[in-house]
């Protein structure tokens, strides 16, 4: 009889469908199994193969029974299920999918229901019937594989016990998750055994490893205490077998080609390490775990060497594994219970925020804020509930616990969510990163992790954006940073990855960026820590690690991108103010009109630096912000024309840019150097400036809150920023010349004036961390290689080009003019413009590549003669404005020509006989370049006597000259008009006050009908005006008004959010009258109240403004608001004369010497008849109200009481259109005397100074 029927024959009441599936059995036993089985096996094997007992007909009836008995209906063969090879189920399988033989429906969909409710979102992994029969073998470093004839596959077990090795089993409930699934690298897949496998045949007694010789040596073994003993007293050829609890057990390591792992027995207070590095027993790893008791027998004492030469217990090829081993006897002496210190620590599977602070203890506070603390060594259990980053080894459990494995070496199988862990020996941290969450768990080498579960939902696609390479451990490993700073890389790596991938780096170049920011941020690329010990960090005892103690800063940088930046200043434009508080104090005392024109701009200032400028309720500055883009000229579309532009993958910022001086004194001036355009670059610190434009009709200060009385609002948003806080983290080719010709011509000692001024006002840690960053940057940017970015700078290579050096003398304002008509490729209509007067310095020279910005030759200067040409920018040629800085010496590139007459302007035809003296005019076509030249072949005493000379405020106030370029400090600045143009532009009309140091101010009218918004103009910031016209007044005031060829730079960057301008000069009342100098109109002064004239409280109408008691008094006005108006006027002097002072508004109060209170009643009770006037005790002038008026008493009293009869410190503006004398007539008698007298000195009350008059 044949093996089939003979096998059909033990079934003999089957269908036709279980006779076929029978068939099939045995095929696939006979085919699949059966051949791994009669090879060479190993010791564990020999049994089966010997004789006939286990033939394939006797193996297939074994495996079919075992399937009978794991299902519910054991009566019935599983004839859904079909057998699937090894080789059929990798290559054919590319689903992640669950296999269980004795799920019903009912049980499977309460399986799924379970599993999709523990992680919302995903969905449960989906059934397949297929049944797996095989043999359990060891693989590489210690791995488990299924194997069949046709090939073999990792296994992941639970708890594998070493009774499965080398015998064939039945899988009744497994996992298979393919190499491209989530958790899963390795090509072939791999297959997760849930519970025990199903063995097909008898092994040994329970408790004992399968082999020859079992049990030899158990009957000698001996505690842990025992065999401590024997460590100090080395023996030759000893081998002694060892049971005991495990303790701690250590990842696999592979150290110079050699696989191994430590693991410790305990048995009370005693610690036993053993060493396992045969490649025969490394399989021990994934059945040993913390808590089991074992027995490892034929250990034999050996010196490890990396651990200091201590001895350690380690195994041989005889070494025998026994797990949850129970001793046959216990000696008497070990017969006592174990202390509670003891035994493993407890299981956690939650961590409560409240109590952790305690654990805690804090180890050192440091100035900047740097604290560092001990961690805690605590056990865990949880579910993996998200997948941060495989690559970076981030997780989190239980939605609220972090967990790290960076520290630890790669795990074979990745985590997946749904995954349920143990955790031994970890380290607990307390809010390491601002990042991540406060509870964070990191693994050492000591740590050991353990699946308990696997997840029944299948991975997502996935995440490209986390570093999936393992890039940033192995720079763990390199550099062996603290997990503070990895956390803040890793953090760092996935948002660059979403804001910088693929427009500007490859997404290979994101982890190794990240790293290079995280060096600079921390200031710790020097080294690192010490080098670690693997040996101290598994087996010494107390037990330190990188993860022992760590550091927590509150107060790191914060990465955002340039989107999300711009999106949260435009979002909290107007949510984060309320429109009251854009007033001037006393605002509720101002007319339709003055409010109105108030709130018509406003501007909001925050600093990257939350130290700096400290403001509540602004989420993004909690910490500071740190941007990353490319530094580039400003684009077509872009409505700031006077900046660059910062850009990143996600949107594009405007820029107002300055810089540091290579002059002796190192000042700021506007950027210009053009070698920063390309460049990637960090910028650690910036000010955010939103700029609101807001068109009303507020009829009064109580209609405030209603929105109806807004036509028109939006904003602009744009950063200031100086080039010496950005950090260069790739270069462009310009800026790689650039930084090795400075760090050539300084020798190498880049530590110049520039930065030991800087160290000084840094002061202390900072300063030296400053200095050591700019030391290593000019070096390190042409040296070590940057990272690649997808966009090269601005220009051509090897291409031939022609050139031509120049020097700005003059530069105009952008503009929007009709240049357009009659040139090629530009369409008629307006278009960007403005022309620069420059010096030609030598002649046009050619080249066979793009010299950009290297140092200058001797063929091109010419010092004969200097040429003038006027340099004509359109177009797109006009973004180069924020560049070309008068004074500064430039190459202008014209790629792919060698025709000299490219360069050469065109002068202006003229009739004959007529002398013309213009300036050769040249077009500045699209595709030319402009390179700075920081080092040119000139004399420094040349340089300083061809730039243009610049005025201050006060010498423009004394010079005769109709034109001016001065510079000065931005004081304030008001909205003239508030109206929309057809460009879309608002408030056109702006004034500035201009002052310097002196304390002397200008009025600057600004008109921006054909100009392009100019960003900056704000108090605090130093601007540089050039081409203003200088102007008279009908008052005799002087000022400057823009003109078409105006232009405006700003210099240097101020507190904005702060700003207070210079005190105005102190000034004598007597001088300061008789002076015929009109040019000093706000000055200082102090004197004593000698008498108060006049004082006027009403109720006015906040439309037109007349007298307002129960309504308006004016018949066509019909308003329903009114407003509380106050003016003052009084007479001070000061010993050298006398001044009538005019106060109004919120600053009578505070002269009259009233509370709040007081002032509120006072309004009350002017309700009813609207207004009081009086005169308290002026000269010849008599008070027309009642006499028994209590009011106008009481006002009288106070006017001329002691309280307002006092010294003052004030802030006035001079009236400059009175006259300088008056015809007077007097009477004596029958007589009448006419007589010139000189008019008082009238001024206008600004401020009230708070400082004392003594």
């Amino acid at each position: 009889m044949d093996s089939q029927q003979l096998f059909l024959d033990q079934f003999k009441r089957s269908s036709e469908a279980e006779v076929l599936w029978l068939k099939a059995i045995l095929s696939f036993i006979t085919q699949q199994v059966c051949p791994v089985l009669t090879g060479p096996a190993p010791p564990a094997a020999d049994e089966l193969l010997t004789g006939s007992v286990w033939s394939d007909v006797s193996l297939s009836v074994c495996v079919v029974k075992r399937l009978q008995e794991n299902m519910t209906a054991t009566h019935t063969l599983p004839v859904s299920y079909r057998p699937v090879s090894v080789s059929e189920l990798v290559s054919q399988q590319n689903l992640a999918c669950v296999s269980h033989l004795s799920w019903s429906t009912n049980q499977q969909r309460v399986w799924v229901r379970e599993a999709e409710l523990s992680l919302p979102g995903s969905k449960a992994l989906p059934r397949v019937n297929l049944l797996l029969i095989g043999c359990l073998r060891e693989g590489r470093d210690g791995e488990w594989r299924l194997t069949d004839s046709s090939g073999s596959v990792r296994c992941e077990c639970l708890s594998p016990s070493p009774q499965w090795l080398n015998r064939p089993v039945f899988l009744s409930h497994w996992n298979y998750i393919p190499h491209n699934a989530s958790g899963q690298d390795e090509a072939g897949g791999c297959v997760e055994l849930i519970g025990s496998p199903v063995l097909l045949s008898p092994g040994p007694e329970p408790g004992f490893a399968a082999g020859a010789g079992v049990g030899a040596g158990l009957s000698r073994t001996v505690g842990v205490r025992e065999a401590a003993g024997l460590l100090h007293n080395r023996v030759r050829g000893q081998r002694v077998s060892v049971c005991g609890q495990v303790g701690s057990l250590c990842p696999l390591l592979v150290v110079a080609g050699t696989t191994f792992f430590c693991f410790t027995l305990t048995e009370e207070k005693h610690t036993l390490p053993v060493l396992v590095k045969d490649s025969s027993r490394l399989w021990w790893s994934q059945c040993v775990c913390v808590g089991q008791s074992v027995c490892v027998t034929a250990l034999r004492v050996c010196v490890l060497r990396g651990w200091r030469g201590n001895n350690i217990l380690c195994a041989t090829d005889q070494s025998e594994l026994h797990t949850n081993y129970t001793p046959t006897h216990t000696p008497v002496e070990n017969t006592h219970s174990e202390s509670q210190s003891d035994m493993p620590p407890s299981m956690m599977s939650h961590v409560d925020d409240d109590d952790c602070e305690e654990v805690e203890p804090e180890r050192d506070v440091v100035q900047s804020g740097v604290r560092m603390k001990h961690s805690r060594v605590i056990s865990y259990q949880g579910t993996v509930t998200e997948v941060v980053s495989e690559g970076a080894g981030l997780y989190v459990i239980d939605r609220m616990v972090g967990l790290c494995l960076a520290y630890q070496p790669t795990l074979r199988r990745k985590l997946r969510a749904g995954d349920c862990v143990e955790l031994r020996h970890v380290h607990f941290l307390y809010r390491p990163c601002p990042d991540f969450p406060s509870s964070m768990l990191g693994t050492c080498l000591r740590s050991s992790l353990r699946v308990t579960s696997f997840s029944r939902v299948g991975g997502g696609p996935s995440d490209s954006t986390c570093p999936g390479d393992g890039v940033l451990p192995r720079l763990l490993l390199e550099k062996n940073m603290g997990v503070s700073e990895y956390l803040w890389t890793c953090h760092l790596s996935s948002r660059l990855s979403h804001s910088l991938v693929p427009s500007v780096l490859k997404q290979q170049c994101v982890c190794v960026l990240s790293w290079k920011l995280m060096e600079f941020v921390w200031r710790r690329g020097k080294g690192g820590r010490a080098r670690r010990d693997i040996y101290s960090e598994m087996l010494d005892e107390p037990h330190t690690c990188p993860l022992t103690q760590y550091s927590v800063d509150p107060a790191v940088h914060q990465y955002v991108s340039i989107s999300e930046l711009s999106q949260s200043l435009q979002s909290d434009c107007w949510s984060s103010v309320s429109l009251s508080s854009l007033l001037p104090p006393g605002g509720s005392s101002l007319t339709r009109s003055q409010i109105n024109t108030e709130l018509a701009w406003s501007c909001r200032t925050l600093s990257s630096d939350p130290q700096e400028s400290p403001q509540t309720g602004e989420t993004l500055r909690r910490r500071p912000l740190l941007l990353v883009g490319v530094l580039g000229l400003p684009s077509q579309s872009s409505e700031h024309k006077h900046t660059l532009q910062l850009r990143d993958g996600t949107a594009a910022v405007n820029c107002v840019v300055t810089e540091t001086t290579e002059e002796e004194g190192g000042g700021q001036t506007a950027a210009y150097n053009t070698a920063w355009i390309g460049c990637l670059v960090c910028v650690h610190q910036f000010t955010m400036v939103t700029e609101r434009f807001l068109q009303s009709d507020f009829p009064s200060y109580q209609h405030l809150d209603q929105d109806k009385f807004i036509t028109h609002k939006h904003c602009r948003v744009y950063l200031q920023f100086s080039l010496d806080h950005l950090h260069i983290l790739s270069p462009s080719v310009a800026m790689v010349t650039h930084l090795r010709h400075r760090w050539e011509e300084t020798g190498g000692d880049v530590t110049n004036r520039k930065q030991k001024a800087e160290g000084e006002r840094e002061g202390g840690q900072t300063a030296g961390r400053k200095r050591g960053r700019r030391d290593e940057e000019p070096h390190s940017s042409y040296t070590a290689p940057s990272v690649p970015m997808t966009t090269g700078p601005v220009g051509g290579g090897s291409q031939p080009c022609i050139s031509m050096v120049f020097r700005v003398e003059q530069k105009e304002g952008v503009a929007w003019r009709n240049t357009g008509a009659g040139m090629e490729e530009v369409e008629a209509g307006l278009d960007l413009h403005f022309s620069v007067r420059a010096a030609v310095i030598g002649p046009v020279v050619s080249w066979g590549r793009d010299p950009k910005n290297g140092p200058m030759t001797d063929r091109e200067i010419e010092r004969e003669k200097e040429e003038q040409v006027v340099l004509m920018f359109s177009g797109v040629s006009a973004r180069w404005f924020p560049l070309l800085q008068p004074g500064c010496f430039y190459r202008l590139i014209a790629a792919n020509t060698q025709d000299p007459s490219v360069l050469i302007g065109c002068g202006v035809s003229g009739r004959s006989g007529v002398e013309l003296r213009t300036d050769s005019t040249l077009q500045v076509r699209s595709d030319w370049r402009f390179h700075t030249l920081t080092r040119p072949l000139l004399l420094h005493t040349e340089r300083e006597a061809l730039s243009p000379t610049v005025l201050s405020v006060s010498e423009v106030l004394e010079c005769s000259s109709e034109l001016v370029c001065f510079q000065g400090l931005v004081s304030d600045r008001i909205s003239l008009n508030n109206r929309t143009t057809e460009s879309g532009h608002t408030n056109t009309g702006v004034r500035l006050t201009m002052c310097d140091q002196s304390g002397r101010s200008l009025h600057v009218y600004l008109d921006l009908n054909h100009t392009p918004y100019p960003p900056g103009l704000l108090p605090g910031n130093t601007l540089l005006l050039s081409a203003f016209q200088r102007r008279l007044s009908r008052s005799g005031s002087l000022y400057c008004s823009y003109l078409p060829v105006s232009s405006i730079t700003v210099m240097s960057l101020g507190d904005t959010s702060s700003a207070w301008p210079p005190l105005a000069p102190m000034m004598h009342l007597g001088l300061w009258g008789l002076s015929r100098e009109e040019r000093c109109t706000v000055g200082q002064v102090k004197g004593h109240v000698v008498c108060f004239l006049y004082l006027q409280l009403q109720w006015s109408c906040s439309l037109c403004g007349s007298l307002y008691t129960q309504s308006c008094s004016s018949s066509p006005c019909r308003s329903t608001s009114s407003v509380f108006q106050s003016k003052a006027k009084l007479v001070i002097d000061d010993g050298t004369g006398e001044a009538h002072v005019w106060f109004s508004g919120a600053l009578v109060r505070p002269l009259l010497g009233l509370a709040d209170s007081q002032w509120e009643a006072l309004q009350r009770a002017l309700r009813v008849r609207g207004h009081i006037r009086v005169y308290p005790r002026g000269w010849s002038l008599v008070c027309d109200a009642d006499n028994d008026d209590s009011l106008l008493h009481f006002l009288s009293c106070v006017c001329s009481g002691d309280v307002v009869c006092r010294p003052l410190s004030l802030t006035c503006r001079k009236h400059n259109n009175q006259r300088k004398e008056e015809m007077r007539r007097f009477s004596r008698g029958d007589r009448d005397f006419m007589t010139r007298m000189m008019t008082p000195l009238h001024l206008t009350c600004l401020r009230i100074n708070t400082d004392c008059y003594t």
